[in-house]
């Protein structure tokens, strides 16, 4: 098991945060890559730092419009292409549509995250999907477990968000549930009251239950506490380790 952190967008993340762990994972903005590459290369190597990368956070998946769904297809493609020149290891991606309650769609979700899946491939990335549900394009988490099964996709595991769309009962189902298809992890705690990113302990998220659900889990891990303290980004990265059955 690796365990990372998230740097958001910020190439100088990487040099205050990135060194304590085995990888970071890089947030690609919307439209075109704006990334100073000598920079973020100079960064990795310091750190030494593998990287994953997180596609566009906005993003969506699919659309009503076979003509968008094309362009927004070729538009990942293109981003994986980068993320591969870079040896990125795996690329997250938002489970999200126009319309996440409109069942119609759910067919040609799974037929866009096939195809973004296989693009990645194409380019040595692992294309990971992450729950999003408590967001308003997001697909309910068990809707996009289902799907993913549907076409063989890696599942990027989000505790904090299955926690906000569904409490610490959503977790617990989610993990029994797809636990299998889980390749990557975001760790993280969270309240009821819409706290989310906290450092794990200062939330309401029993880790018991990944203890339970997924100790053994033999992928990657990303710390994602929105904090550059490196006190509190090792702290939380010692007790998901510890959830999980090893040590940080």
């Amino acid at each position: 098991m690796e365990i990372g952190v998230t740097v958001g967008d910020a190439v100088e993340r990487i040099e205050t945060t990135g060194e304590p762990f085995s990888f970071v994972e890089f947030g690609l903005a919307e439209g075109d890559v704006d990334v100073d590459e000598a920079a973020l290369e100079a960064a990795l190597e310091s750190t030494e730092s593998d990287l994953c990368v997180h596609l566009p956070f906005s993003q969506e998946v699919v659309t009503p419009a076979t003509e968008i769904n094309d362009a927004i297809v070729a538009h990942l493609r293109r981003l994986l292409a980068w993320a591969g020149s870079f040896d990125a290891e795996k690329a997250v991606l938002h489970g999200t549509a126009r319309d996440p309650h409109d069942t119609s769609l759910r067919p040609a979700f799974a037929d866009q995250l096939e195809r973004i899946v296989e693009a990645g491939r194409a380019e040595g990335v692992e294309v990971v999907v992450e729950n999003v549900g408590h967001q308003p394009r997001g697909l309910p988490m068990t809707v996009l477990g289902d799907l993913a099964r549907e076409v063989d996709a890696p599942v990027c595991f989000d505790v904090g968000h299955a926690y906000m769309e569904a409490g610490n009962d959503g977790v617990e189902r989610f993990a029994k549930r797809y636990g299998d298809l889980v390749s990557h992890l975001h760790v993280h705690d969270a309240r009821s009251r819409g706290d989310t990113h906290l450092p794990i302990g200062a939330g309401e998220i029993e880790y018991g239950i990944v203890t339970e659900r997924l100790a053994g889990f033999d992928g990657t891990v990303a710390v994602e506490v929105f904090t550059d303290d490196i006190e509190l980004l090792g702290d939380t990265a010692s007790r998901a380790a510890q959830a999980l059955g090893t040590s940080f």
